[in-house]
């Protein structure tokens, strides 16, 4: 059995991670490239300076989605590349490098799939506060109008925020994260109301310069996967899911009851002493429609009847060296997600690193990421074939990259790089995810 007609077959990727030319065209710092520089911060003082050079090798790049057969691309719009300073004055050239790209795009038959922000914030505007700062808001819908008022007539999916989770936890209150701020619980609380906000008066933004856009936001796919399949274990993996704990940072209902149901969880407060007034205005104007939720997946605990995490049985496979490889939770995240926001489903983000290296044929083996990605498809597919409407699915990523604090240490690329060189190599997923799209996932 394929997919539903149309579905959008595509790779994710993130401006940060693999433009490079941080320097050039007018960009502006953003607040990973300071931040890679503390020392400690990035696996091997690694920085992404250089990256994948995507910003000079665009073209090269499009033309591996086409070998690969992409219907669609979702990456990211750099803010520092587009006001360097966060505000003020608009950098022609940064415009023009993402209109390009986007007709690239076009003209190879390509859907672009746009972010606005994937974790890089001009440093300029963290050096006022950041996600603090009350002015939060306006700076990311102004940012918002400028790059929809050039790219409106072209994009038609947008997605306000990627992953809200590490970089509000991360970035400001933990400090593994750019840009490293250590808050306590209320400065962190209201980062993540200003950010909320911030979706909402971006929405409104992109829909007044782009009406027929579809919107959205991409959070993680934070769920538990029931133990087994009876009710009672079933529901409480979906509390699991949905219910505010205390003690616990990530988890859903902080980042999408706001945007997604116009409300708080009812125990917000109580868990959260420290968190800052809602107003009913402000629940309103973080909640404006939206046309999908992305979902990015990648692993999950195992949840008991009892609502605890199953401790996990030594010998389970590992993905890469990151997580527990659990392609099953794929299924339960897209159908509860949709259970309770309603709203249809594209996976913006979904795949394992690797320990991927070119042989002695010239090929990179990766048979692996091949299994993991043909369970994972499976699982997505059993929600499909349940009546979750799914538009999509990304992989994550197109290109091997700069991978944040884990510097270039992580591999999930379809696609090698080699970082000294920066030549491309397709691995043997990319061949294998071509036939996937070319016979619509019939021949999973």
């Amino acid at each position: 059995m394929s997919f539903p007609d149309g579905f959008m077959w595509g790779a994710s990727t993130a401006a940060q991670q693999i433009e490079g030319a941080v320097a050039e065209g007018g960009r502006g710092p953003s607040v990973w490239d300071v931040f890679a520089r503390r020392p400690g911060a990035v696996h091997l003082g690694q920085n992404a300076d250089t990256a994948c050079s995507h910003y000079h090798r665009w073209k090269e790049d499009i033309g591996l989605m086409q070998d690969i057969g992409l219907k669609a691309y979702r990456f990211s719009v750099a803010w520092p590349r587009i006001l360097p300073e966060g505000t003020g004055p608009t950098n022609e050239a940064g415009l023009a490098f993402y209109d390009q790209l986007v007709d690239g795009l076009l003209k190879a038959g390509i859907e672009p799939f746009l972010t606005l922000y994937h974790w890089d914030m001009p440093q300029a505007l963290a050096d006022r506060g950041g996600w603090l700062n009350p002015d939060s808001p306006a700076w990311f819908a102004d940012y918002a109008g400028i790059v929809a008022s050039r790219l409106g007539d072209r994009v038609k999916w947008w997605s306000t925020f990627n992953e809200q989770a590490p970089f509000l936890v991360g970035g400001y209150h933990e400090g593994w994260h750019a840009p490293g701020f250590k808050c306590g619980y209320r400065e962190f609380l209201l980062a993540c109301k200003h950010v909320m906000l911030a979706h909402g008066d971006a929405v409104r933004r992109v829909r007044q310069a782009a009406p027929s856009a579809k919107l959205g936001m991409a959070p993680v796919g934070i769920c538990g996967i029931p133990r087994d399949e009876t009710p009672s274990c079933i529901e409480a993996a979906r509390n699991y899911t949905f219910g505010l704990r205390a003690g616990s940072n990530w988890q859903a209902p902080l980042f999408t009851e706001g945007p997604l149901l116009g409300c708080l969880p009812p125990n917000f407060h109580t868990v959260f002493p420290e968190a800052p007034a809602f107003s009913d205005d402000d629940l309103a104007r973080m909640s404006p429609r939206l046309d999908f939720l992305g979902v990015n997946f990648y692993n999950a605990p195992t949840i008991g009847e009892d609502g605890n995490e199953a401790p996990s049985e030594p010998g389970w496979p590992p993905e890469g060296s990151y997580w527990k490889l659990t392609p099953e939770g794929l299924y339960w995240s897209v159908k509860f997600y949709f259970e309770r926001y309603g709203l249809p489903i594209v996976v913006t983000e979904n795949g394992i690193t690797g320990q991927d290296w070119v042989a002695l044929d010239g090929h990179i083996h990766d048979a692996p990421r091949i299994d993991a990605l043909h369970r994972y498809l499976l699982s997505l597919r059993r929600a499909v074939d349940e009546g979750v409407p799914v538009n999509g699915y990304f992989h994550w990523s197109l290109l091997d990259n700069f991978e944040w604090a884990e510097g270039y240490k992580q591999r999930f690329g379809l696609v090698h790089v080699d970082f000294r060189t920066l030549k491309r190599t397709m691995k043997d997923s990319a061949s294998w995810y071509r036939e996937v799209i070319r016979s619509n996932g019939a021949n999973l």
